[in-house]
């Protein structure tokens, strides 16, 4: 196992990686919409904080030069599930057919008080 870290994704909060590379596979934490650069939540409603969390993610894969299409599954936790139609917006920009496969839970609360959290799995292509 390999540990990514990269300075363009919010530090981890707690005991855990960014994102662990095991064989093939990157697991990537969950993201909460934490800009990096002020270590503040991304300012906007929740289709910038879905853009910020899905962008720490594209970096982090970044940093272990891995793209958004090696994504298989994703899993979205949402405060509220009234905010899913408009993260679907959001997540359609970032990635493109086939979709990786999708989790999307209402939970009661997240770390920080974040209104969405979204964690991903990747595979290398073995081209």
């Amino acid at each position: 196992m390999k540990a990514i870290s990269t300075t363009n994704a919010p530090a981890a909060i707690g005991p855990y990686s960014q994102a662990i590379v095991a064989g093939n596979t990157v697991y990537v934490s969950g993201q909460l919409p934490i800009d990096p650069a002020t270590g503040e939540f991304a300012e906007g409603g929740i289709k910038a904080l879905a853009a910020q969390s899905l962008t720490n993610i594209k970096n982090i894969l970044a940093a272990e030069g891995m793209e958004m299409s090696e994504v298989v599954k994703v899993t979205v936790l949402l405060r509220d599930i009234k905010d899913f139609a408009a993260v679907n917006e959001v997540y359609a920009q970032f990635f493109s057919a086939p979709y990786p496969a999708r989790s999307a839970f209402a939970v009661a609360a997240l770390p920080k008080g974040a209104d969405i959290e979204i964690e991903a799995i990747a595979v290398r292509r073995q081209d």
